[in-house]
């Protein structure tokens, strides 16, 4: 595994969007209205029976954007999403066995944690970045701030919990290079087709990197 590619995927944008769809038209219809809004990094989760036939079709016709696997459990939906045409994965919590195969076909991925023990156990493996999730509920900011105190060489990426007022929050702390929110993609424009407004809060949150 590539762990400065993983860094890598956290630049992109300073807001990863974490996207459910209902099926893979959809899915491509959300990547070109977050590239024409300037967010060029989508996870598209596998808590539908789409995700993975949405992954592959956005790395086949949406040039311009990074994608990858969410909510990435098991070795067999990480090789999978890898050959689907995931660019990076995530899990939610730590998932070792993901992390293997994640080793194994040398592609970013980005770990879940919740306590210092649990992100002590991902530097120990060599990981240098994790989604703290859910950020809200483990303490926010502050918690954050805690957290880089004793492991001041890990960056993070809060997911969970975070809308479009409460991101620049984190974004303000210089070990969160991006966050994940649901925000931008909601069910509510997924189901009425507005890819508008979709574009229009990727808009949004390109401008919350100008901190």
């Amino acid at each position: 595994m590539r762990y400065d590619a993983t860094r890598e995927v956290m630049t992109i944008a300073p807001v990863i969007p974490v996207v459910v769809v209902p099926d893979a038209a959809s899915g491509v219809a959300i990547a070109r209205a977050l590239v024409t809004g300037g967010i060029r990094v989508i996870e598209v989760t596998l808590r539908t029976a789409a995700g993975l036939a949405a992954i592959e079709a956005i790395a086949e016709r949406v040039d311009g954007i990074c994608v990858g696997a969410g909510t990435v459990w098991t070795p067999a939906q990480a090789q999978q999403a890898i050959d689907a045409g995931a660019e990076f994965m995530v899990s939610p919590g730590i998932a070792d066995a993901v992390n293997a195969v994640a080793q194994s076909r040398d592609i970013a991925y980005l770990p879940g944690a919740q306590t210092v023990s649990e992100i002590a156990h991902l530097t120990r493996q060599g990981a240098t970045a994790t989604k703290l999730f859910p950020a809200s509920v483990v303490g926010g900011p502050a918690a954050i701030k805690a957290f880089a105190s004793v492991l001041p060489d890990v960056v993070f990426c809060p997911t969970g919990g975070i809308t479009e007022d409460t991101a620049a929050d984190y974004l303000a702390l210089d070990c969160v290079p991006c966050v994940g929110g649901s925000w931008l993609v909601s069910a509510d424009a997924v189901e009425a087709a507005d890819w508008g407004a979709i574009r229009a809060a990727a808009e949004r949150a390109c401008l919350l990197g100008d901190r």
